[in-house]
């Protein structure tokens, strides 16, 4: 990474940081008593990445200052593994739930780490661009995407071999990745500030940058599809959520004012909520998709990504600040 790249990034996580520390957050729609997680698992160190397997089974989560991955079984929210594969930031399981996926966010070598679910060992070790965070496997399984914030890049994994077949150049310090349903598009979050293309889409079929919505705020991160594929929802760290149209590339609802430092977003099963963690505010909002209007707020302390099962019915939250993972019932 150049010298250039270097002191941008370090600038842009400095105004992030202060970003934290000066914005308040939002007056949220609910004043009733929060509902309590049901359970919290302590995994150690500070968890960031979490990932459902297909069938609900297991809950993924990294931890990256212990350079870990611990399984967990949702049924007892026991850990039933303890994998070590570096400085793990985030995880992505394949649509057969036999691999997992880690961004491993070392400076020396940037990498994902491929393990196979069966054995709770690491079977591949697929070389990135510099600093690589959020990654998606593809609905058929035949690729990951891979956000490498550092270089301004997206590399693509082919699973079969394990190695890198191309690298897409995107907007700034890419740190979020979702693929739409139907597996025809990538999106990504470039969360670089000031950046004029807070979003940039893939075509798939060629792994060719189509569309670079504008400015969606001044520091995107989160991102989720609708079930559908019709709508994608974007959270910046400055306190709202935004809306895009998926087929014209328009902004079609938002800003939606949540919390503080809204990290994550993800749409429930069935489309009708988006939960968003605010991270600054220890706090879960609940967006009605039909209204794009905050309906309930949870309180969690310091949340940072959010997975849901497959039956919605359950959210695994990892907390950064307190080393666990707190589970909520709806």
């Amino acid at each position: 990474m150049s010298s250039r790249s270097r002191i941008r990034y370090g600038l842009a996580a400095a105004l992030l940081a202060l970003v934290g520390l000066l914005v308040q957050p939002y007056a949220e729609a609910s004043t009733e008593p929060p509902p309590s997680p049901r359970s919290s698992v302590h995994v150690y160190g500070r968890p960031y990445g979490v990932a459902i397997s297909p069938d609900g089974g297991h809950a993924y989560v990294t931890s990256g200052w212990f350079g870990r991955l611990w399984v967990i079984d949702t049924h007892t929210q026991q850990r039933t593994a303890r994998i070590q594969d570096g400085e793990s930031q985030d995880v992505a399981i394949s649509p057969d739930g036999r691999r997992a996926y880690v961004t491993s966010l070392s400076t020396v070598f940037p990498a994902v780490r491929v393990i196979d679910t069966a054995t709770n060992m690491e079977i591949g070790h697929v070389p990135v661009g510099h600093g690589p965070f959020g990654l998606a496997v593809t609905p058929d399984g035949r690729r990951v995407y891979v956000a490498n914030s550092y270089s301004d890049s997206l590399s693509v994994i082919d699973t079969a071999s394990d190695k890198v077949v191309d690298e897409i150049k995107v907007g700034s310090a890419p740190v979020d990745v979702v693929i739409s349903p139907d597996g025809r598009r990538v999106y990504v979050a470039n969360s670089g500030y000031g950046t004029p293309t807070s979003l940039s889409v893939i075509d798939t079929a060629t792994d060719k940058v189509v569309g670079r919505p504008g400015r969606l705020g001044n520091f995107t991160h989160g991102l989720a599809v609708t079930p559908d594929g019709r709508r994608l929802y974007v959270t910046d760290l400055l306190g709202t959520v935004s809306v895009v149209d998926t087929a014209t590339g328009k902004v079609t609802g938002g800003p939606i004012p949540v919390g503080s430092y809204p990290k994550d977003v993800v749409v429930s099963p069935d489309g009708h909520r988006a939960y968003v963690t605010n991270e600054h505010s220890d706090s879960l909002s609940v967006i009605d998709t039909s209204t794009n209007k905050v309906t309930d707020t949870i309180r969690v302390g310091g949340p940072t990504r959010i997975a849901l099962t497959p039956d919605g019915r359950h959210a695994w939250i990892t907390q950064n600040c307190c080393g666990s993972v707190q589970v909520i019932d709806f």
